[in-house]
This record gives structure tokens, C-alpha cells and sequence, in this order.
């Protein structure tokens, strides 16, 4: 059974939706699909340096988690 949300669409869903009257070729939409994935890329690499930075993680910090030590 699907959960119908009633929530309005947010303002990048309704640009999205602007998207949809354009008949793109396929090649478009891939570059459309890449610029969305390095934009989000680009935004989760930044939050990781923020919290690394506040933590103070490093290296060592990524080794000892690789060897299960805490």
C-alpha cells in the first residue's frame, strides 16, 4: 500500500517540475543527472570537512576506525 504525504512540493521539486515541459535528448538529461550528482557531491564533501575539522579527525582517526578501535 503507498503513504500518499499531503505536504506542498518544495521549491526544488517545483523547479524540477519546470524540467518536465522541455523534451530533452538523453545526452541533456545525463548532463542535467551529473550536475545534480557533483552539486550534491560537492555539498556532502564540504559538511564532512566541517565536522572532521570540528572533531578534530584525521588519518589516524580513519585507521583506527577501519580496525574496529573506538
Amino acid at each position: 500500500m503507498t503513504k500518499v504525504l499531503n505536504k506542498p512540493l518544495t521549491n526544488l521539486q517545483l523547479e524540477l517540475l519546470k524540467l518536465y515541459s522541455f523534451d530533452l535528448k538523453e545526452e541533456q538529461l545525463l548532463e542535467i543527472k551529473t550536475l545534480l550528482s557533483e552539486y550534491f557531491a560537492e555539498r556532502a564533501t564540504v559538511a564532512m570537512d566541517k565536522l572532521w575539522d570540528e572533531r578534530g579527525w584525521n588519518n589516524e582517526t580513519m585507521e583506527s576506525w577501519l580496525k574496529g578501535e573506538e
